[in-house]
């Protein structure tokens, strides 16, 4: 299903022409000056990277732009340089892909799933580790924008940042105008064909299912607190538990540092000293349940008799814990498969934006609410 991006871009109304820089000359080219792609790009009303990619035949372009496209090169007499023919034509051989933390079962389904893809046709897969640093982040686009990679995905949560909003706008912008083209997997502030997992929905069920199994005092283990995921999750949570007549008050969430197995452990033993009779524990994803469960056994207390635990993604492991982990299914893999299709398909008038949906696995680790 394709729908609208669903949010702003901090200032750009994104369209194509938009991406045809506007300080650039009037159309035409001096005398005596060889035509430029730039010079095709401006007469035919379209960005450089298209006007590249037509004249190149690197990828796809659609009918009407590479009538437009030839025609001016016609015209200006335009002639691709040999060298950079070359050089566009390398785009072919490598797909960069960025993640926060390439150990996490999560990216590293991801990065399965885009393996995968690329088996068939030999293309090599370039991977950046971020460790939720923004500044490496952004260097990596810059990295793999200068080694002229053809596809790029960035496969790591949004930031609740508009500043950095804007430098990743900026960075994809340049990215695809050298000729490259790039793909988002999960909510990001930013331009760019995505691919989005309904967090809310899946954060909604399960806090309506710690409901139904008679679950009042529950407490959250969180994960970072500026990121798009931390934030959906928690949103969606607090909608399931709303359309159930339960609240989650603030000091019932224990703000993780990180995705990991020792916040999972931390947050735990902190709302275990805040939060009385708290019969159920959400952790906000898989590797924070894990600590969690670690953290219960050692304080002796049993799961799921006298406190619920449940987690977020279904690892490929989740299954094999003991007691097996209520959690919410993320299809990583197929995240993975998709942004890399969407990111060799030539860019279109509107973002496009592919929802794939979640579902609940209830397993052992979650039971009816001690008395």
């Amino acid at each position: 299903m394709r729908h609208a991006h669903p949010a702003p871009f901090w200032g750009y109304s994104y369209n194509e022409s938009d991406r045809v820089k506007k300080s650039a000359p009037k159309q035409g080219r001096q005398e005596g000056r060889a035509a430029t792609i730039a010079d095709v790009a401006r007469m035919a009303g379209v960005s450089v990277a298209t006007a590249s990619r037509t004249v190149n035949r690197t990828r796809p372009v659609a009918a009407d732009l590479r009538t437009k496209v030839l025609a001016a090169a016609r015209q200006l007499g335009y002639s691709p340089n040999p060298h950079a023919r070359a050089l566009a034509q390398a785009h072919d051989t490598t797909v960069g892909v960025i993640v926060h933390d390439v150990s996490d079962p999560y990216f590293s389904e991801i990065v399965r799933g885009i393996l995968q893809a690329t088996s068939d046709d030999g293309q090599m897969v370039l991977i950046g580790n971020t460790y939720r640093d923004r500044e490496r982040e952004l260097a990596y686009m810059a990295a793999f924008r200068a080694r002229r990679t053809s596809a790029l995905i960035l496969a790591g949560s949004g930031m609740e940042d508009r500043e950095f909003g804007a430098k990743m706008t900026r960075q994809i912008l340049d990215f695809e105008a050298a000729g490259g083209r790039a793909a988002l997997i999960g909510r990001h502030y930013a331009p760019g064909d995505v691919v989005m997992a309904d967090n809310l929905g899946g954060a909604r069920a399960l806090a309506m299912h710690l409901a139904e199994l008679g679950h009042r005092v529950i407490g959250v283990i969180s994960g970072p607190a500026g990121l798009t995921t931390t934030h959906d999750r928690l949103a969606g949570f607090r909608a399931g538990l709303a359309e159930s007549g339960l609240s989650l008050p603030d000091e019932h969430v224990a703000v993780g540092g990180d995705f990991t197995r020792d916040a999972g452990f931390s947050g735990t033993v902190e709302l275990l000293k805040r939060v009385r009779r708290m019969t159920a524990i959400f952790a906000m994803n898989d590797i924070i349940a894990v600590g969690t469960l670690t953290a219960l056994r050692e304080r002796g207390v049993r799961v799921p008799e006298e406190v619920s635990v449940c987690g977020f993604n279904d690892i490929p492991w989740a299954r094999d814990l003991w007691p097996p982990l209520t959690t919410v299914h993320l299809p990583m893999f197929e995240m993975g498969k998709r942004a890399l299709e969407l990111a060799r398909m030539p860019r279109a008038a509107e973002i496009r934006v592919e929802h794939l949906p979640t579902r609940l696995v209830v397993r052992m680790s979650t039971a009816p609410a001690a008395r």
